[in-house]
């Protein structure tokens, strides 16, 4: 496997075998991307098949890249990372192995911050805090900000309204029919913000009792998961899935607007081009969706909810700037969204090196 060949593709900076035999350790951790602060990723455990497929997940599909695109989006002062363990993390965890790994982050001196992904938890987090300061998400009583889910709905819901500005002439969801898929934590909650401001929601999930509540609670019309794509609505809002907009369903999609909490939306890029030349204004995932990651930064100024939430608000300002310059450039906005997040990254790294020519002419004046 030529490893560089992958790094250079997509410019990363570094890439780090970490292991422990005594716990069975066996860690990489990717940072691509460390312009505008230290890189910020969560650790992911999986069963990888072999460790080729291991870190293809890190860099070929550009985990670590996403977080430095989705971080510099989201007006944080923070660079993209992303840590894979291979293992079972229903069997293969203990104590040492996070421990361990924590020491291998502490080594870094803060140019990585580890946080809580796929397979890992809070409890993982806590040991991961035994031995370095340089993680997120850990538990409230160490000055964590707790479950993420109730702050990252928000966020979908200030970007949903963006989005319905564009599309409706006003960001007022009032009145709005709305399709969510999925109930999940992050959904029920953005389910209660629009219940709240007077919209009509359909809803589904695999989980019954979850369509149940929302049915209950936010007198929701319940349809099957198939059913979904093809409802009557001014807004989907898929929060469940990835690749789920796609040559399978786009074709039966009737909203104006398409907002919502699941990662990876589109299942390749043609479909963004797809939905854009329909008209349909499309909130890209990883900017709407950034309320978590916003709110786990914040921990490290020192937790305080009103300031995270605060900044969380200004998704809404994001998705507005994502449509300004998808019309500027005239392109899709899944593409307006990387120009956004590249530009910030791009104007920095510019100042960055004027700095340090004009420190190198004022040195060489001295001597």
């Amino acid at each position: 496997m030529e490893i560089f060949k992958y790094m250079e593709k997509n410019d990363y900076e570094q890439l780090l075998f970490c292991q422990d035999k005594q716990s069975g350790l066996k860690a990489i951790i990717a940072i691509h991307d460390t312009t505008l602060g230290p890189a910020l990723g969560g650790t992911r455990m999986w069963t990888y098949k072999s460790e080729e497929a291991a870190i293809e997940d890190a860099l070929a599909l550009r985990l670590a890249r996403g977080m430095t695109y989705k971080n510099a989006a989201a007006g944080l002062n923070l660079g993209g990372g992303k840590t894979v363990i291979i293992g079972d993390p229903r069997k293969d965890k203990n104590e040492e192995m996070f421990r361990a790994f924590g020491r291998y982050i502490q080594g870094l001196n803060g140019r990585y911050i580890t946080a809580e992904d796929v397979g890992t938890t809070v409890a993982d987090m806590d040991l991961i805090y035994e031995e370095t300061d340089y993680v997120t998400g850990i538990s409230p009583a160490f000055g964590s900000s707790g479950n993420p889910s109730p702050v990252t709905a928000y966020g979908v819901y200030r970007g949903m309204k963006a989005a319905a500005k564009e599309a409706f002439a006003s960001d007022s969801l009032e009145g709005k029919v709305i399709a969510v898929q999925g109930v999940g934590n992050v959904a029920y909650t953005l389910c209660r913000h629009l219940h709240e401001e007077g919209a009509k929601l359909i809803v589904t999930d695999i989980n019954k009792e979850a369509v149940q509540r929302a049915v209950e609670e936010f007198g929701a019309q319940a349809v099957d998961p198939d059913d979904i794509y093809r409802v009557e609505c001014d807004i989907y809002a898929p929060c469940a899935l990835g690749a789920i907009i796609n040559d399978d369903t786009i074709p039966q999609l009737k909203a104006k607007v398409i907002a919502g909490s699941a990662n990876n939306q589109l299942k390749d890029t043609c479909h963004g081009d797809i939905i854009h030349e329909m008209g349909i204004v499309y909130a890209p995932d990883y900017v709407i969706n950034a309320g978590g990651v916003i709110n786990v930064a914040d921990e490290l100024l020192g937790y305080n909810k009103e300031r995270a939430l605060k900044k969380v608000e200004t998704i809404y300002d994001n998705i507005e700037k994502v449509i300004e310059i998808s019309k500027r450039d005239n392109i899709p906005t899944y593409l307006a969204a990387d120009r956004m997040a590249e530009e910030r990254i791009e104007k920095v790294r510019r100042s960055r090196s004027q700095f340090l020519l004009n420190e190198h002419h004022i040195l060489s004046r001295r001597k």
